[in-house]
């Protein structure tokens, strides 16, 4: 695989359009059925396009592309999508289990080299990048000292109150992980934590998980919860952000790809899931995006303050749908609160 950082990242910042960009009422080039592949992805264009451009040069496979939020595309594709997409690329590895019927298991290639565990090793899923949880704060509104330093601070103290950044979990992917994440951290019910998080946010919630990081770092906001690797990028691009580690611990969640049920170009799938856990794509990973390698050979140090928690992917997939419907009902509870005193 030929020089994929420099190559990738130069067409990239000379403003390559992706496909979706350019309109979907535009003709796609006539392409022989048996050389394409229909991608999902929930990765943000920076991420996916360099990686779907190297890998078409590569294979001479076309890729057609459509990006949303991990929820609507997992919606999409268990109403519309089996017998006509291929691969789901992007997403926490629970919002796969919790979708799992909508995939066919598949088996990578380089799976020997990778960061699974035993039970890991019978989901749909593939591991595609690590993703710790952690807090962010505005380093111009909030002094190093006073910043939460816990989730039972964060979801505790009133001066958060109406200064925390979260995203809709009805758009955002990791919002959904978070809601499962903070019981499994806190060893509490779900009923008790969640309704503390959206008690705190009072009322102010960001449409995804770009405008958590964008409100953070604007001063809507103070505080917020995000992905390491969003933080880390906007603090590289010279925000006035700063990362904490909770002192209880957090989850390092993998986000992941997965083949489709009734993949109609199911051999092109697999090729394009084994191509992203690829050495080359892996080093991409780490150098370009922030971002932690799910191949053993390729381990990054964690920070010494990061404590990781296990995540309980079974826990999560059987409880996500009580976990939304909490949410929801708190959501109402609190937009009915809100209106009767007005």
């Amino acid at each position: 695989m030929l020089g994929i950082t420099v190559l990738l990242w130069c067409a990239l910042l000379a403003g390559c359009g992706s496909k979706e960009e350019a309109g979907q009422s535009e003709l796609l080039p006539v392409v022989k059925e048996e050389d394409r592949l229909v991608l999902y992805t929930s990765h943000k264009p920076e991420v996916y396009q360099p990686i779907v451009e190297e890998f078409e040069n590569q294979t001479g496979i076309y890729v057609e592309v459509r990006d949303g939020g991990t929820t609507e595309l997992m919606e999409d594709i268990r109403n519309f999508g089996q017998g006509t997409v291929d691969v789901m690329f992007g997403g926490g590895a629970e919002s796969y289990n919790a979708y799992q019927d909508c995939f066919d298991r598949y088996e990578s290639s380089a799976s020997a080299s990778l960061n699974l565990t035993k039970a890991d090793e019978d989901r749909v899923w593939t591991p595609f990048s690590e993703l710790p949880l952690v807090f962010i704060y505005n380093t111009r509104l909030v002094e190093e000292d006073a910043a939460p330093k816990s989730w039972k601070e964060l979801l505790g103290d009133e001066k958060w109150k109406g200064q925390l950044a979260f995203a809709d979990p009805g758009t955002s992917g990791t919002s959904v992980t978070i809601l499962a994440a903070i019981p499994q951290i806190l060893g509490e019910d779900p009923e008790r934590c969640i309704p503390a998080l959206a008690s705190q946010l009072d009322g102010k919630l960001c449409g995804g998980s770009a405008d958590v990081v964008d409100s953070v770092e604007n001063g809507t906001l103070r505080v917020g919860i995000t992905l390491e690797e969003t933080a880390k990028k906007r603090i590289a691009q010279g925000a006035a952000l700063a990362v904490i580690y909770p002192e209880e611990g957090t989850c390092v969640v993998p986000d992941a790809a997965a083949m489709v049920k009734r993949a109609p170009h199911a051999s092109n799938a697999g090729t394009f899931i084994d191509f992203t856990v690829s050495v080359p794509v892996q080093r991409l990973l780490q150098d370009q995006m922030y971002r932690r390698s799910v191949r053993r050979d390729l381990d990054a140090a964690s920070p010494a303050e990061m404590k990781i928690v296990p995540f309980d992917y079974d826990w999560t997939a059987q409880h996500q749908d009580e976990l939304m419907q909490i949410w929801a009902d708190t959501q109402k509870a609190e937009s009915e609160a809100a209106d009767a005193v007005e």
